[in-house]
């Protein structure tokens, strides 16, 4: 009798590569500059042998995204990214249609032998830190490549085989006008790549930034780039799908949309966050006693809690609102086991102001929306927290526990 077909989970993968050439000044992230080779070799030997143990507790997944995130995971080499691909391939499930992303900064992608060795090794899209096409702006927080470097580093990548290339910018960095902005967005889309991704700066608490905070634009600038970004993109064809990205029909990051639709992904390295079989987890950030606890046998856990009913209402909330996509009554209903209505109710009030916008039954809100997300967003949990606790006054028991269970 013939066998029914495997069926299996899909599962994202974070690689997090702390290794840099050196820090920038707004760059919060676990990363460590000037790695020697001695370390990158160690860091993926644990990295390769934490996989493949993690791997064999994972069976019922099929890996659909792999993303190798950093720091500046291209500064680990070809030899040492084709030793974790094939670990990888080894251990887990991989899907023959994965997406594979390297994030790298320009000046370490401007080598042809790189670019095609990267590709055949199985990497198949590439996203790139450009951040600015302005030196200047690039110089003030501690970019170490030019506008030219891009340039160069996304002709290379093409000519190495890649057809999904995507490109990172930041707005409101320090001296940075609405023009310059704008001729860093037509400049960066001349290069014609599948996807961008632009935040806007934050500047956090012990970063080289915070001590400077000189000649930033303010809040009212910053929201004039970025409803000019939102409509020129669009103009140019790309389709904004979340607050801070953008691509072109079929190019939405897939690795990325696990985060804001709540799919399953592990991650792995020091400071690499997990949400996987209903718990959330993260592991040191330390690159020392990450390697010395997969050496060991140690634990490597920073932290762990189960995620409860409650808080995936929340997420529920917080995530979809982020997206182009937004939320539906009968997402939310099938989910949470409430009634829509009060949370529609609010929806509309926003509506009205231009902040948020119903289409085919899903609500999600405005680009004007988007720039004052947080309040929208803390106004409608409070909602959904008063929801909840009419439904627990009325004699209902709570269908979940509230408390944070370790794991």
């Amino acid at each position: 009798m013939k066998k029914p077909a495997q069926t299996s989970k899909p599962l994202g993968l974070y690689i997090h590569i702390p290794f840099c050439r050196s820090k920038c000044a707004y760059c919060d992230f676990y990363s460590l500059p000037a790695a020697s080779p001695a370390a990158q070799n160690r860091y993926t030997a644990a990295l390769r042998r934490h996989l493949a143990e993690s791997a064999a507790l994972m069976t019922s997944y099929e890996a659909d995204t792999v993303y190798f995130g950093g720091g500046t995971p291209s500064l680990l080499g070809a030899r040492r990214l084709k030793g974790l691909m094939k670990t990888i391939r080894g251990a887990f499930r991989l899907s023959p249609e994965a997406e594979v992303t390297l994030e790298a900064n320009p000046d370490s992608m401007g080598d042809l032998r790189l670019a095609r060795s990267l590709r055949r090794t199985g990497f198949n899209r590439i996203s790139l830190g450009v951040q600015s096409a302005d030196d200047g702006e690039l110089g003030a927080i501690g970019r170490v490549h030019s506008f030219q470097q891009a340039a160069e580093a996304v002709q290379a990548v093409r000519a190495g085989g890649f057809e999904n290339v995507s490109l990172d910018l930041i707005y409101g960095l320090p001296g940075q006008t609405l023009a310059s902005w704008q001729r860093t967005v037509d400049r960066c889309a001349a290069l014609e790549p599948e996807h961008f991704s632009c935040y806007g700066l934050k500047v956090e608490e012990g970063t080289p930034l915070w001590d400077r905070q000189e000649g930033l634009p303010d809040g009212d600038l910053q929201a004039d780039m970025y409803l000019w970004m939102v409509e020129r993109l669009a103009q140019l064809g790309y389709a904004q799908y979340e607050i801070s990205n953008f691509a072109r029909p079929g190019r939405a990051s897939r690795h990325n949309l696990k985060y804001w639709t709540l799919a399953e992904y592990a991650g792995f390295g020091p400071g690499a966050h997990s949400d996987l079989g209903g718990v959330r987890y993260a592991f040191v950030r330390d690159l020392d006693a990450y390697c010395q606890c997969v050496e060991s046998g140690g634990d490597i856990l920073a932290e762990s809690e189960r995620i409860t009913p409650w808080e995936r209402e929340l997420e529920y909330l917080m995530l979809g609102l982020r997206t182009v996509g937004g939320i539906s009554r009968q997402e939310f209903e099938s989910r949470c086991r409430m009634n829509f209505s009060p949370l529609q109710d609010c929806l509309e009030r926003f509506a009205r102001t231009g902040h948020a916008r119903e289409e085919g039954g899903r609500w999600h809100l405005t680009p004007e929306g988007f720039l004052v997300s947080n309040q929208i967003i803390g106004q409608m949990l409070d909602v959904l927290a008063e929801m909840r606790r009419n439904r627990q006054s009325a004699g209902r028991p709570a269908p979940f526990k509230t408390e944070s269970q370790p794991r």
